[in-house]
């Protein structure tokens, strides 16, 4: 199969068409399509002299390349147009080459068609095309009156595919590239979909939500006008007002009111952004109390927010620091992210974890065993049983497969006639080992159950969130260890049947720590 793509956009490679191209053509496995760049190309003006017509027929008077490009278009069996829309039409070099097909066609009157036209000189009935296209406006809507209306009229209306894509300027902004690169995904799943039958109705209507809501959208792209960059491409300073404008625009209301201050010390700069039920604003002067600030070299709050280098990294190395309420950063994916795209059908929940799942089997024989020893074992076994059933819904842990043999194995312990008091008191010394050892890998106990507030996965990369966990592992497996010394000691007294009671209150009051030590210990990191 030959495939061509005629790439109309005066920026050539680095259209922002062509990235949708290029993902459309990556997803459709066509590695080996040609592309040509239209506008480097040496294509005049049609004459309008019609000597392709009645003197040379099917060849045109102009000696250019389009000698050459309509032999291509002859030959190709997919032909993708790719262009953005340039004053709500087409670029002009695309409009020459397109005017420049009239040898493809003979002069005669067609008599089969409505509105009149002429028929082909040569069979391409085979053909497909495919219109790829971007404009700078918030919405397709109205804005391709007057380009779908003349490919209706060449090839008829439904016979070729169109993927208009609005706002196209944010795929060259690499701040947005989450955002953008969510859309290519879905251009990429078009390109594999056509490329075995047709592009579902899913996909095109993803296709065609736009990438930001308008206010989002115009917000940005109103403060983009005024950077200025040097000769050297390097930012100025004064491109910095206009940066936090466009981070602002992102921002995602959650009904909290904040005051967010970016202090840009390298270049010697304060703003603070607003932040309301409504929306965000940007102001330079006549500050109000921050509840959080960040102070931060310019240049490195812009490598992180294209991704060149990672936030959390960043803050774990001190290379900036946040003052104030730290909570913020923690919703800062939520608050400012564009990873994840309005109304993306396509995206569906993760399963979370549950600490009570891993904690459930051991606290029944813990309490159980102590008031009735056959009956808590029972318990244990029945318990210990069921929760893989709750791993349907869950996602499971290793600790969690680890615990179901050893709570097995404990209880049956006691049915055969093993000291109670010995086994209780096994049981926390070995839950304690658990926790102790769960401290060490690259992902300690602890973080996987917290990690779903704190992004999921994304959390695992964060060093500072892996830092907190492993101490809080260490402290949790700590107070398991020391556990067994008084619960063998008490379950020699009348408190035996007591027991498990008497000892969930230093995890009830470990577990207010934990909740404190997740915020404090990362914000006293943050302040530096």
């Amino acid at each position: 199969m030959r495939i061509l793509v005629l790439n109309g956009s005066p920026r050539g490679e680095s259209s922002n068409t062509m990235h949708l191209t290029r993902a459309f053509l990556d997803g459709a496995q066509w590695q080996d399509a040609e592309i040509i760049d239209v506008t480097k190309s040496d294509v005049k003006p049609c004459l309008g002299c019609f000597t392709c017509w009645n003197k040379t027929p099917g060849k045109c008077v102009i000696d250019d390349s389009m000698n050459v490009i309509l032999s291509k278009i002859m030959a190709a069996d997919v032909i993708i147009w790719s262009f953005p829309l340039y004053y709500f039409n087409i670029p002009g070099g695309l409009k020459n080459l397109i005017d420049r097909q009239l040898p493809l066609e003979l002069p005669f009157m067609a008599k089969d068609t409505e509105s009149g036209g002429h028929p082909s000189r040569y069979d391409l009935a085979h053909q497909k095309h495919i219109v790829i296209s971007t404009c700078g406006f918030w919405t397709v809507k109205g804005n391709y009156d007057a380009i779908i209306p003349m490919f209706d009229r060449l090839w008829g209306r439904g016979n070729y595919t169109p993927i208009l894509c609005s706002q196209g300027e944010l795929f060259s902004i690499p701040e947005l590239k989450n955002r953008t690169n969510t859309y290519l995904e879905i251009v990429h799943r078009a390109g594999a979909e056509y490329a075995t039958g047709r592009i579902h109705p899913k996909t095109q209507t993803q296709l065609s939500e736009p990438l930001y809501p308008q206010d989002v959208f115009e917000k940005m792209a109103d403060a983009s006008w005024t950077v200025t960059k040097s000769q050297d491409s390097e930012i100025l300073p004064d491109d910095s007002l206009n940066f936090t404008t466009q981070m602002a625009a992102l921002y995602i209301p959650d009904g909290a009111k904040r005051v967010l201050e970016f202090y840009y010390n390298d270049i010697d700069k304060s703003y603070q952004i607003l932040m309301t039920k409504q929306g965000a604003t940007v102001v330079t002067d006549d500050f109000k109390p921050y509840t959080t600030k960040i102070e931060t070299p310019y240049t490195l709050w812009r490598s992180i927010s294209r991704g060149e280098i990672s936030g959390q990294d960043a803050l774990y190395q001190g290379l900036y620091k946040v003052l104030g309420d730290f909570s913020l950063m923690l919703k800062w994916d939520d608050l400012f992210g564009s990873s994840v795209p309005p109304n993306d059908t396509n995206v569906s929940p993760k399963c979370k974890t549950n600490m009570t799942i891993l904690l459930f089997p051991w606290i029944v024989i813990w309490v159980a065993i102590a008031i009735n020893p056959t009956f808590g074992a029972l318990f244990g076994i029945v318990t210990a049983s069921c929760i893989p059933l709750l791993w349907l819904k869950f996602r499971s842990v290793a600790y969690e497969q680890i615990s179901i043999p050893i709570v097995i194995g404990l209880s049956l312990s006691v049915l055969f006639g093993a000291s109670t008091r010995l086994i209780i008191s096994s049981s926390y010394l070995i839950f304690g080992l658990m926790w102790t050892i769960g401290a060490f890998p690259k992902i300690p106990l602890t973080a996987y159950y917290s990690a779903a507030r704190y992004g999921e996965e994304r959390a695992f990369a964060n060093p500072l969130f892996i830092t907190t966990n492993r101490i809080l592992t260490v402290a949790w497996g700590i107070l398991y260890l020391v556990t067994p010394i008084w619960t063998y000691i008490l379950m020699g007294t009348s408190f035996s049947p007591y027991i498990g009671l008497i000892n969930s209150v230093l995890p009830a009051l470990m577990g207010v720590f934990t909740s404190w030590f997740q915020k404090w210990y990362p914000a006293r990191w943050a302040r530096g």
